[in-house]
């Protein structure tokens, strides 16, 4: 029986163990009740559904990130889902139907076909929160703000924010009338930074003179709040919804304020999220982590593939990777008090008093060899006069 093959647990794949366990479980719930006293309201999605559902709209670039298996009661495909966001907004869209701003919120596993980066976990536990009917800078200053306080509650106090917009990349490519096959490529090579190749691709491609010099100048559009001056100075003349989409990234920094733990960046081209964000972009990292550590943005229309277009924001993140991060101080860990094997009433009622004070107790097994200390018990109940009183293990 002594077969590796029967504890070898999948790439990327882990298990929990007690303290690690108990340790999500208690951020869990703090993030729970934090996004409660915030109006958000928690869905739980499946797991599982049919790929129609699961991959349909923004789902859909999910495609290779999703593990796919037979419904054996009828021969469907289904999906283990991805990401939970496009799940949340075909709750919202489809279930829900509200014509309030809705706020919901989520934290559950998902399962993934390839890790996050080299030596990552391929089912990180993703918490998140969206909110749907709102289109103005006000509830994407909101999520930030929570998703600075999720970041805040597990520990991790300096933190980095990259700021973006995906709108004034749209619009250089509907100004310049882009092929779409042309702007795929931009797009990577902008990610990339990689300004020799965006040229070539430009000049190849016969991209109109007076925009090509628009889209170099997006790739060194980086740093602190004077690039959306240098941005101001550059864009001046070309479009009105570039000004509103500088002048919405000034607004969301200035609700962030001068606090000391946090440093904003501004990134012009990034565009993380491309294919379904509609507006600003953002991301929280911290110094020494190349990755990073949430995601978020605004997705207007998310919902249209259900049936219901609504604007939409949000962010998400993987709370494992949170903690890892994190220099959270755990609290003190309840006593444990180690109690006889004995059927007595006044006993039961001991224990049962002890349990709703936040004692741990620990009940003796019949015929159990180990004693108090051995259970790692700091007390235990021992029967003086009439009484059940606690006293110290040595």
């Amino acid at each position: 029986m002594n077969n590796p093959a029967y504890w070898i647990l999948p790439e990327g794949i882990e298990e929990t163990l007690p303290t690690a366990a108990i340790q999500l479980e208690s951020i869990r719930r703090e993030l729970l009740d934090l996004y409660r006293g915030w109006g958000y309201e928690l869905v739980i999605p499946p797991l599982i559904e049919y790929l129609e559902s699961l991959l349909t709209g923004t789902g859909g670039a999910l495609d290779l990130e999703t593990f796919k298996l037979t419904d054996q009661l009828n021969g469907r495909l289904m999906g283990v889902r991805a990401d939970i966001t496009p799940q949340v907004a075909r709750i919202e869209a489809h279930r829900l139907n509200r014509q309030i701003p809705v706020r919901l919120c989520y934290l559950a596993r998902v399962l993934r076909t390839h890790p996050q980066g080299q030596g990552g976990t391929r089912s990180p536990l993703q918490v998140g929160a969206e909110l749907y009917g709102h289109a103005g800078c006000d509830s994407d200053i909101e999520i930030i703000h929570l998703m600075l306080e999720t970041l805040s509650i597990c520990g991790i106090e300096h933190i980095h924010v990259d700021l973006g917009h995906v709108g004034i990349f749209r619009c250089l490519i509907e100004l310049a009338s882009v092929p779409n096959e042309v702007e795929i490529s931009l797009f990577e090579l902008l990610q990339r930074k990689a300004m020799a190749e965006m040229s070539e691709c430009l000049e190849k491609h016969d991209v109109k003179p007076a925009y090509r010099q628009y889209f170099l100048d997006l790739a060194e559009l980086n740093g602190d709040q004077n690039v959306l001056n240098q941005a101001r100075d550059q864009f001046s003349t070309v479009d009105s919804r570039i000004d509103k989409a500088l002048d919405y990234l000034e607004a969301v920094a200035e609700s962030i304020g001068d606090k000391s733990n946090i440093e904003l960046c501004f990134d012009l081209g990034e565009l993380s999220g491309y294919h379904y964000h509609s507006g600003l972009v953002y991301a929280a990292y911290v110094p020494g982590q190349g990755r990073e550590l949430a995601r978020g943005g605004r997705y207007d229309g998310i919902g249209k593939a259900f049936g219901r277009a609504r604007p939409a924001t949000g962010f998400s993140a993987d709370l494992e990777s949170l903690l890892e991060v994190g220099s959270r101080t755990e609290p003190p860990k309840p006593v444990r008090v180690y109690a006889p094997a004995l059927n007595n009433s006044a006993l039961n009622e001991k224990i049962k008093m002890l349990r709703e004070e936040g004692y741990v107790v620990i009940r003796e097994l019949k015929g159990q060899i180990e004693n108090a200390k051995a259970m790692g018990c700091d007390q235990e109940l021992v029967h003086q006069g009439n009484e059940w009183l606690l006293v110290e293990v040595n």
